[in-house]
């Protein structure tokens, strides 16, 4: 009799939930028509002069049209970034050094390190960039094959990243019989950590941090196995700027036989300088041993042109687990030492140009401006009584509500509203601004914290106002149906190519 209530009552439940649907299936498409509307009126460039392509033209257009057109959607979309209002995004923008690196670019346009035959020096130049990050980063200086820092260029962080991970996996299955790779990482790594596990078969077990936002150990240590290959860090992660605990990571990978594997894609190229202006920054490169790779992006802040990262490893002989080769196709031997085949090699010609012509000494000068700002900005939001930093920052600046009663998505709404691009974060919410050298130039910080004073204000004025993100953000922070929220991106993607 107990059993057939439980029943009844379960078949009740079932049965308010199917009358439930069509409401929520009608509100769902309602959230999912927002995000498609903001895309198509904000994401997309207002020029009535430009013509929808949707087809080749019969005729080919006169090219002082289209650098009509280009121009003006330059001149368009570049205000926000060269005022500094934008959350990382580009990390120099001075015009000269843009106009030098597009001279550059223009004189190796039809380069393609693919053909290392036809192009030696681009491959040359690629070479140099991975030996002089290498050695920004404290890469010993050795004769030892399997102690030495080597490396090749990439595309961005995300391919770095996907390299590494693809790069242990085969390391684990040639070496060590690994058939079913785990990979261990903090909450708070990369997504490019995901999409490396969805494409090369990892399984990618996500460890909490603390309220400090740094890995907790315990757990990492927790969740090693026999298929473990390697643990992940990040210096620092992307969502708060904090620097993970890299030399007690690298001490567990080292004990137990695995690869320990640095996310410097956003701090690499700034946290040397950083630290030899005197502010505490954790060990967290070649010096710590145990650090078995890393992954940097000199097109952050190397400021370099966008489309250059670097991928490190700790010996020649893991490096070769990156590379893929073919002996057997008719059109002769193949073989590409990362994911594309043809690559620009403009675009690595004018890395190399930019790291040559900045040099150590514009790169400290840049770090002291940022810093010098980050401070003053990170001073502002702690005067702030509605507002509570999120960790130790420090070149990146990630803050939260003090309180329920004010929400911090609102405020993002108001502060795009007043001409700010800024980051929003989730679990739990938060904003963060990733401080760059356009953000050095006066006046900056102190428009930044004012608009923030003002959207503060005017969200705990109008606490029902909903504003255009506020209700995307905060439906995907609360819904523990990430199914659906995994539609409103896709729905967003398809607003954007549709």
């Amino acid at each position: 009799m107990g059993l057939k209530r439980v029943w009844q009552q379960a078949a009740r439940g079932v049965e308010k939930v199917a009358q439930r649907i069509p409401a929520v299936q009608k509100r769902l498409e309602a959230e999912y028509a927002q995000v498609e509307q903001m895309v198509r009126e904000q994401m997309r460039p207002k020029l009535d002069a430009l013509p929808d392509f949707n087809e080749l033209p019969d005729a080919g257009v006169p090219r002082e049209q289209i650098l009509d057109w280009l121009q003006q959607l330059r001149t368009q979309e570049s205000p926000p970034w060269m005022q500094g209002r934008v959350s990382g995004t580009v990390y120099h923008g001075e015009p000269d050094l843009s106009e030098f690196l597009s001279r550059v670019y223009a004189l190796h346009a039809q380069s393609n390190p693919l053909h290392a035959d036809l192009f030696p020096s681009t491959v040359r130049f690629e070479a140099e960039i991975v030996r002089m990050t290498a050695r920004l980063l404290h890469a010993p200086d050795t004769d030892d094959p399997e102690g030495q820092v080597v490396g090749t260029t990439t595309s961005g962080g995300t391919e770095s990243i996907l390299l590494a991970m693809k790069t242990y996996r085969d390391w684990a299955r040639a070496e060590k019989r690994i058939t079913e790779p785990e990979v261990i990482a903090p909450e708070t790594a990369h997504p490019a950590f995901d999409k490396a596990a969805h494409l090369f078969g990892i399984r990618l077990i996500r460890t909490p941090v603390g309220d400090d936002f740094k890995a907790k150990l315990e757990p990492i240590q927790d969740a090693l196995t026999r298929n473990t290959i390697a643990i992940v860090g990040s210096a620092p992660s992307y969502p708060h700027g904090i620097i993970d605990p890299i030399p007690q990571m690298a001490a567990i990978a080292q004990q137990y036989g695995v690869g320990m594997h640095v996310d410097a894609c956003l701090g690499g190229f700034i946290l040397p300088f950083i630290e030899q202006l005197g502010y505490p920054v954790t060990p967290f490169d070649f010096r710590v041993a145990g650090v078995t790779s890393m992954s940097v992006d000199p097109h952050k802040y190397g400021y370099t042109p966008k489309g250059l990262s670097v991928v490190l490893y700790r010996g020649r002989s893991l490096r070769r687990y990156q590379y893929f080769t073919y002996t057997d196709w008719q059109g002769g031997l193949y073989a590409s030492p990362t994911l594309p085949g043809s690559r620009p090699g403009a675009l690595s010609v004018a890395g190399w140009a930019a790291m040559v012509a900045i040099g150590k000494q514009s790169y400290l000068d840049a770090a002291r401006r940022i810093m010098e700002t980050a401070v003053a900005i990170r001073k502002g939001i702690e005067q702030m009584p509605d507002l509570r930093l999120m960790g130790e920052p420090l070149f990146l600046i990630a803050f939260t509500s003090a309180h329920e009663r004010l929400n911090i998505y609102q405020v993002l709404d108001q502060m795009r509203q007043r001409g700010w691009r800024l980051n929003a974060l989730q679990r739990p919410p938060g904003l963060h601004l990733a401080v760059t050298v356009r953000h050095t130039q006066s006046g900056v910080a102190e428009a930044f914290l004012s608009d923030l004073r003002e959207s503060v204000a005017y969200v705990k004025a109008h606490p029902d106002e909903k504003g255009e993100m506020a209700p995307i953000y905060g439906m995907a922070n609360s819904l523990p149906f990430r199914g659906v929220v995994d539609e409103v991106l896709k729905r967003y993607l398809d607003a954007l190519y549709d």
